[in-house]
């Protein structure tokens, strides 16, 4: 890391972060809950939409994780955006 780079990072969480992960939990389960119908109208295919989508969005978070790991700064996902992506 950068010697100038002053942004440290503290553990714990606060009262808002926890109501976003309740938040987060109750609408992944509205859509789990919410897919039958889904797959009602379209099918199986519906699954393989999904399944691909998943794979996608692991891939991301798995190189999001090497490019941590090789240079670990306060808000990677924007930084690292920032760098590749200008």
């Amino acid at each position: 890391m950068d010697a100038n780079n002053k942004h440290e990072l503290k553990q714990g969480l606060s009262n808002r972060h926890i109501q976003l992960i309740a938040l987060g939990g109750a609408i992944g389960t509205g859509l789990f809950l919410g897919l039958s119908q889904t797959i009602k109208l379209a099918g199986p295919s519906i699954l393989l939409g999904y399944a691909i989508a998943g794979i996608i969005a692991f891939l991301i978070m798995r190189h999001l994780g090497e490019m941590v790991v090789e240079e670990p700064v306060s808000g990677s996902f924007s930084y690292f955006a920032n760098k590749y992506w200008g």
